[in-house]
C-alpha cells in the first residue's frame, strides 16, 4: 500500500502558522511578509491548467511578472546577478552584468517558454514607446527566467503565449504574492514534494548616522520571491531538521508514489530562481554582493547547486529612478541619493538568506498535490508530519 504524504487537511498554509515557534531570523516581516512589501514592487501570477485531451497530455505551468516599478520601463533600478549554477536561462543578464540596470519587468516561466516570455514582454513595451510614425525609438533586453517543469506539465504544448505575459504584467499588484501551484511555479517541485511559488519579506533598521534623504523612515525592506524546483528528498531540512531523511524513508518503506519506483519522481536535479527586491539604496556591485546571499538561505534547505540545476539570482534596488537612455532622451540627470557603505550591509545580507530560506518554505507548504502526464505525482509536503518532526527541536 502506498502511503500517503499529504496533509490530512486540505487546507494549506505557510509556514509561520504550520509550525508556530519556528526560527526564521532576527529581523521582523514586513506587513505581507511578501516581495511586495517593497515600496512599488508589482507582482502577479498568471496560471494555466488544462486537463488531458486527444492532443495533449495534462497541462500545468504559468506566468510570474515582477515589476520593479509600474514605469520599470523608462525608469530604470540599480541590479547585480549572481549565479550559483549555470544550468539554466535568465535573459538581460549580461547586460546588467554590463550597466548595472534592470529597465524591464522579470518574467519567470517554464523552460520552454522563455520565448513567448521575450515576446510578450517586448508587446508589451511597443504599445507605448512607439514615435509618431509607429516605429520603435526604445532599446530593452527584457528579463525572462525559467525552471522546468516538464515531470508535470506536457511542456511540448508550449502552452504559455506572449499574452498570457502581457496580461500578467498588466494584472501585476501589491497584493500579497499567491504562493505553492502559482504562476511560473504552477508545474514546479522542490525536494521530491509539490511546490513553485514562494515569497517572504524583512524590515531591516537603517543605521543611524544614514539619514540623507530617508528622515521619515527608521527601517528598509527586503523581499525575495523563488520559483523552487530543486534538490533531493533527503536533503530537505526544515528549521535544521533534516526532515527529508525520515519523509525519504517513509516513502521507499510504501513503494513509492502510483507504482513508480523510487526514487524516479519527482526530477531531483532542477533549478531556482530567485528574485530580491529593497528599497535600501544600493549600487550594482553591492546588489550583486546581496543577491550572492540568497545562497545561504538555498544552502539551509538543502540546495546544493547540483551540475545541472540552475540557480540564478537577480537582487534590485528601488531606491533610484534611473532614465536608462538618459543622452537619447534628453531628460535631466537624476540626483543620485548616498548609497550605503559596504560595511553597514550585514544586515541585509542576513535578511536576504532568512527571506530566502522562508519563501522556499512558503512553497512547499501552500502547494497542493498535483497530477501530471502519464500518472505522474506530485505530493503536497505533509505538514502534519513535517510539525511532529520539527516542533520537538526548536529551542
Amino acid at each position: 500500500m502506498v502511503k500517503r504524504m499529504i496533509s490530512s487537511s486540505s487546507t494549506r498554509c505557510r509556514i509561520r502558522e504550520a509550525i508556530p515557534g519556528i526560527h526564521l531570523g532576527l529581523f521582523h516581516p514586513g506587513k505581507l511578509n511578501s516581495i511586495t512589501d517593497v515600496p512599488g514592487v508589482l507582482v502577479n501570477t498568471h496560471s494555466i491548467i488544462k486537463p488531458k485531451t486527444e492532443k495533449h497530455h495534462e497541462v500545468n505551468t504559468g506566468v510570474t511578472a515582477i515589476l520593479p516599478r509600474s514605469d520599470c520601463w523608462k525608469s530604470a533600478c540599480y541590479a547585480g546577478i549572481h549565479r550559483f549554477n549555470g544550468a539554466g536561462e535568465m535573459t538581460g543578464s549580461h547586460m546588467i552584468a554590463e550597466t548595472g540596470l534592470l529597465a524591464s519587468p522579470i518574467i519567470i516561466t517554464n523552460t520552454f517558454s522563455v520565448g513567448a516570455g521575450h515576446e510578450g514582454a517586448i508587446r508589451h513595451l511597443l504599445r507605448n514607446t512607439r514615435d509618431a510614425n509607429g516605429l520603435s525609438q526604445f532599446f530593452a533586453l527584457p528579463v525572462i527566467a525559467e525552471t522546468s517543469d516538464a515531470f508535470l506539465n506536457d511542456i511540448s504544448t508550449l502552452a504559455v503565449r506572449p499574452e498570457h505575459v502581457i496580461q500578467s504584467i498588466d494584472a501585476a499588484n501589491s497584493d500579497p504574492v499567491p504562493e505553492g501551484c502559482t504562476g511560473g511555479g504552477t508545474g514546479m517541485t522542490c525536494h521530491g514534494f509539490k511546490a513553485g511559488t514562494g515569497s517572504a519579506s524583512r524590515r531591516i533598521p537603517i543605521p543611524n548616522d544614514f539619514k540623507p534623504l530617508q528622515q521619515n523612515q527608521d527601517h528598509w525592506t527586503l523581499g525575495a520571491l523563488v520559483q523552487a524546483n530543486y534538490g533531493a528528498m533527503e536533503a530537505l531540512r526544515i528549521g535544521g531538521v533534516s526532515v527529508g531523511l525520515k519523509l525519504a524513508k517513509d516513502r521507499k518503506e510504501g513503494g513509492g508514489l502510483k507504482g513508480l519506483p523510487y526514487p524516479t519522481e519527482p526530477f531531483t536535479a532542477g533549478s531556482i530562481i530567485i528574485i530580491l527586491a529593497t528599497d535600501a539604496p544600493l549600487g550594482p556591485l553591492q546588489l550583486q554582493r546581496l543577491a550572492q546571499r540568497a545562497t545561504v538561505g538555498l544552502a539551509r534547505v538543502g540546495g546544493n547547486g547540483n551540475n545541472y540545476s540552475g540557480d540564478v539570482f537577480l537582487a534590485f534596488s528601488t531606491a533610484t529612478a534611473i532614465p536608462p537612455f538618459r543622452n537619447a532622451r534628453g531628460e535631466a540627470r537624476p540626483n543620485l541619493p548616498q548609497t550605503l557603505l559596504d560595511e553597514d550591509m550585514n544586515g541585509l545580507f542576513e535578511a536576504a538568506a532568512d527571506a530566502v530560506e522562508e519563501s522556499i518554505y512558503n512553497s512547499l507548504c501552500m502547494a497542493e498535490t498535483t497530477i501530471g502526464p502519464v500518472g505522474r505525482r506530485a505530493e503536497a509536503l505533509d505538514l502534519d508530519e513535517v510539525r511532529k518532526l520539527v516542533e520537538p527541536r526548536l529551542l
